[in-house]
């Protein structure tokens, strides 16, 4: 039976990864800070001695464990960089020293372009990170492929925007636009020209199994590829489609954005057709009707003092 690691195993990605794999019959040994206590699924990957522990018997890891915000990374700037680039080294170099040698798959970001020349954006385009997790994912990206000199089959895969789940951030936008509409309170929208590439949570499980799949039959020296629909959609696009879709009375605020954001990307996906068969499937207008759902089945069964929260914001 195959064996693979799944670090940021209790994140949003593996929610869907995690179940997906099973399916296919892989076993799957998860490894998260937030994992259950005394247990190797407790663990941070920072401590390389965890992480050796962890990919034992492993012949894939997925590496999906990091700061993995935007503004996390702009409050403890020191620990974005310990965890996204010193944690990613010490899962290479377990990696590098265990016999057989696993494959690994480094989730990167959107975010390692910074704010893009032109959209939409190409892998070979320039990277020029605008912010601190955009700089510690392109530093976890050439340790990766830096690690191939030392016989490991690397390969990056760049994010955007990924969502599907009401389990989420409650702070990331598609999640909390959507639960906002459905209880009829007001959006807040941070940048209503700011454009991204929303990508459902399904559509990501296939790409990242596909590329998975890839290492698994020997492929090397793959280059970075995206994982993303192609679509621009603005923030402001975003709220108006979700209070319509929710059928809401809820009103829609406008505020500045943030000065550390990233205003506009949205990508090219063709590497990913080209090289793993890969297209997204589910439009954003699918995604949100299926999250909408989700939300309102979920809040009917919530009694109603959890149901209390604060004006929705769009971070993303």
């Amino acid at each position: 039976m195959q064996r693979i690691l799944i670090s940021g195993s209790e994140g949003l990605v593996a929610s869907g990864l995690i179940p997906a794999l099973e399916a296919r019959g892989v076993e799957v040994c998860r490894f998260d800070l937030l994992g259950r206590e005394n247990s190797i699924e407790q663990g941070d990957i920072r401590e390389a001695a965890a992480v050796r522990r962890a990919m034992r018997g492993c012949s894939g890891v997925i590496h999906l464990a990091a700061v993995s915000r935007v503004v996390w990374g702009q409050n403890d700037p020191d620990l974005c960089w310990e965890t996204n680039v010193e944690g990613t080294k010490n899962v290479l170099k377990a990696a590098a020293e265990s016999e057989p040698k696993p494959w690994v798959v480094f989730a990167s970001s959107r975010e390692v372009y910074g704010e893009p020349a032109g959209c939409p954006v190409r892998e070979d385009d320039e990277l020029r990170p605008l912010n601190i997790y955009g700089r510690s994912k392109l530093a976890g990206e050439q340790a990766v492929l830096d690690a191939r000199e030392h016989g490991l089959r690397t390969a990056v895969v760049r994010l955007s925007n990924v969502y599907g789940r009401i389990d989420d951030h409650v702070d990331r936008v598609i999640p909390a636009f959507a639960r906002a509409a459905v209880e009829g309170k007001a959006l807040r929208v941070d940048g209503r020209d700011h454009t991204f590439d929303f990508t459902h949570l399904d559509d990501t499980v296939r790409g990242i199994i596909a590329l998975c799949d890839r290492l698994e039959n020997g492929a090397k020296n793959l280059p970075p590829i995206h994982l993303l629909t192609g679509r621009p959609t603005t923030l402001g696009e975003l709220a108006r489609l979700t209070v319509d879709t929710a059928q809401s009375a809820s009103i829609i605020h406008e505020a500045p954005p943030r000065n550390y954001d990233v205003a506009t990307f949205w990508g090219d996906p063709s590497r990913a057709h080209k090289w793993l068969d890969w297209r997204a499937e589910i439009t954003l207008e699918e995604g949100v009707f299926r999250l909408i759902q989700d939300f309102e089945r979920a809040l009917k069964h919530t009694p109603e003092k959890q149901k209390q929260s604060p004006l929705e914001r769009s971070g993303v």
